[in-house]
């Protein structure tokens, strides 16, 4: 608990990824109304978005991991190199 009221525990991580599973059930939900819409385009963009919407959210959600994975990689170098 002390290790979390000082910040050394990161929530973070684990709200990207429920934030990610929440992007993909949107994107999914966005080109399935897209297809049900069934208007010329918006069939092929509502397949788009199917496949391209979730491709995306998964490329930002690991481009804000490996943020906090650095950070634990730095903490770990400057435990191992601290004089006691």
């Amino acid at each position: 608990m002390g290790d979390f009221l000082r910040f050394e525990v990161m929530i973070t991580p684990l709200l990207i990824q429920i934030l990610f599973w929440i992007a993909v059930a949107a994107a999914v939900i966005a080109g399935i109304v897209m297809i049900a819409s069934r208007e010329g385009p918006s069939i092929a963009g509502g397949i788009l978005v199917i496949i391209f919407g979730p491709i995306a959210a998964r490329i930002y959600a690991e481009l804000l991991i490996v943020l906090f994975k650095i950070n634990d990689h730095l903490r770990r170098i400057q435990h191992n190199t601290e004089h006691p």
